[in-house]
């Protein structure tokens, strides 16, 4: 207690939560500033309104029901259809705007998450489930934005509420006020018993929800592999079992605040049975009027809503602060791929590409590679081989910086690629992987993502060189045929050729080739390896492979094993090594194809 005493004014109010979470929106508010001030200024009104009905029920009661005054029973009915008029036009307005507001920040804050999640590097991605993307990315912004705006609303119309109809009830009887506003405190204070504990389910109902997304999204995408298996039952145990805890998390939040409302209700309704209670005593004192009772009772009902609310309204806002918190924590991720502040641009790849004791490990103290060194000739072909495991497809991510080397360096031309702007760099690249990514669009589209605004000519090549000419004029709209999500109504061999075109319309110094045939059948496997070999054409070139077959005319094959070359040099010379790792290696391969 002391310290807070002595510590000052400012920091107590940048240390409180609620001020903090609001700073941190600040700027995203700050664009829409005239809206949302604006919107809380006729909330102020539209609040306290609801005082205007109790405050007319004494004149009703005094000068109507007792005096019977007929003429001001006329007047009286009208000035509150008045002024219930004028009070849902200013919450009509205020809703609309809140909305406005809420749906302009959480746009705002999607595309600034989308934007994050476009500069974190891939093992970023290799470690996180899609669930908690679409979690933390898509939902957190709606209860971050739209469900604090509209909180904040209802918070400020309900404490405007409360205070114009505490004036009421004052102007009435302090005495009858001092016992109601007790209750309602009372009633109030039981908000604050819940928070810890409240706080904690919060948290973990969101972690289980991500869960529950990434199980839609498995049974989505993995529902061939469920199918082949017979995993239906294993699938739905297992979702079932996730369905339990989100329902015992839910029920613990019951739990905890499910009895706030009832035991809130009674305390209410023992300050309402004494307001009953004095007030008797008091009319028949005459120290109040009849119309002074009705109209505190009438104030006096009418501020239970807003009371009884708080609970509900501090349990959302305090969710949409926690959803502020983790979309802050998304924003304070470090990048760790991105550019220097100063760096070069790209323009040519003239002389050679060199891994210089290349060291790298995808986690701690398990390394990948290890002391790797290569030196790659412009225009010349370098084929990858060796075990699963060994490193080949780490050497290829590393060149485009999908990931940072851990020891050692690669450089380009004599300079290393981290002195390379990552858009220039990657910008005389192109990949083929073993399974492509086709986006939701068409076929010109899929290909066109390789050099967006290409030429009509360099496109009808692209395909041609692809071996895709075939296959595009068989459909009845061509390029313009739109794919499935991911492309999945193509075949294979159809999907590489797509990504075969797209490589080739970039028209990239560099091509890396990421076991771009290991997934096809025979048939599909030599139509692609055509399109592969006019790729590779006067090209820097790539390539990983597991069918030796296809790199025998590679200017030079690297066997790798455990992070480390253990071969190198033609097919000829590899082959010539009596024990070589290559030789076994080949003809394992090739006696398993005589078999």
């Amino acid at each position: 207690m002391k310290n807070i005493l002595t510590r000052p004014i400012g920091e107590l109010v940048a240390a409180n939560p609620i001020v903090a979470n609001y700073k941190k929106m600040w700027p995203f508010v700050k664009p829409y500033w005239f809206r949302a001030v604006l919107s809380l200024l006729l909330t102020l009104p539209a609040g306290a309104l609801d005082s205007a009905i109790a405050l007319f029920m004494k004149s009703f009661t005094d000068d109507v029901l007792v005096a019977k005054d007929a003429k001001f029973a006329t007047f009286i009915p009208l000035l509150i259809v008045g002024f219930v008029l004028v009070q849902s036009s200013l919450t009509y307005a205020v809703k609309y705007l809140n909305t406005w507001v809420g749906g302009k920040i959480t746009i705002t804050l999607r595309k600034k998450l989308f934007h994050k999640l476009m500069t974190m590097h891939s093992g970023y991605f290799d470690t996180t489930n899609s669930g908690y993307i679409m979690m933390r990315y898509n939902n957190d912004a709606d209860a971050a934005s739209s469900g604090l705006i509209d909180n904040l609303r209802k918070m400020v119309t309900r404490t405007c509420s409360a205070i114009a109809l505490i004036c009421v009830l004052l102007y009435n009887s302090w005495q009858l006020t001092v016992i109601a506003v007790g209750a309602f405190a009372v009633a109030g204070g039981l908000i604050f018993v819940v928070r810890k504990s409240l706080e904690d389910l919060v948290r973990k109902t969101v972690v289980v929800g991500s869960v529950a997304m990434r199980a839609y999204n498995e049974a989505f995408n993995g529902n061939r592999t469920i199918a082949a298996y017979n995993l239906q039952e294993d699938q739905e145990q297992r979702f079932s079992n996730l369905m339990n805890n989100i329902f015992s998390l839910n029920m613990g939040i019951v739990k905890h605040t499910g009895w706030l409302s009832p035991v809130m209700h009674f305390i209410v309704s023992l300050g309402l049975a004494l307001v009953f209670w004095l007030s008797s005593a008091l009319i028949v004192k005459g120290t109040i009027t009849s119309g002074n009772f009705t109209s505190f009772v009438t104030a006096l009902l009418l501020l239970y809503h807003p009371v009884k609310s708080m609970g509900d309204t501090y349990i959302a806002i305090k969710t949409a602060f926690l959803a502020i918190e983790r979309i802050f924590e998304i924003f304070d991720l470090p990048v760790q791929i991105a550019d220097k502040p100063e760096v070069k641009s790209l323009n040519r790849v003239s002389k050679e590409i060199c891994f210089n004791h290349v060291s790298f490990s995808y986690k701690p103290d398990v390394p990948v590679l290890k002391d790797f060194n290569l030196k790659v000739p412009v225009g010349s072909t370098v084929a990858l081989v060796g075990n699963s495991g060994g490193g080949k497809s780490t050497v290829v991510s590393l060149l485009p910086r999908f990931y940072e080397v851990g020891k050692g360096s690669i450089t380009i031309d004599g300079i290393d690629i981290k002195d390379y702007s990552l858009h220039s760099l990657r910008d005389h690249m192109a990949v083929v992987f073993q399974d492509n990514f086709l986006f939701t669009g068409t076929i010109r589209e899929n290909i066109l993502i390789g050099r967006p605004g290409a030429s009509e000519s360099d496109l009808k090549q692209a395909i041609k060189s692809a071996h895709l000419e075939e296959f595009v004029d068989s459909l009845p709209k061509g390029l313009d045929t739109e794919l499935g999500e991911r492309g999945l109504n193509l075949s294979g061999g159809q999907r590489q050729r797509v990504a075969i075109a797209r490589a080739f319309i970039r028209n990239a110094e560099i091509v890396i080739l990421d076991e771009a045939t290991s997934a096809l059948d025979n048939k599909s496997e030599a139509v692609v390896q055509k399109a592969l070999d006019n790729l590779m054409k006067n090209r820097t070139v790539f390539v990983i492979a597991h069918r030796l077959s296809t790199v025998v005319n590679a200017d030079k094959i690297v066997v790798l094993n455990e992070g480390q070359i253990v071969e190198e040099g033609t097919h000829a010379e590899l082959l010539a090594i009596p024990n070589g790792a290559y030789a076994a290696l080949y003809n394992a391969q090739f006696k398993k194809k005589q078999a």
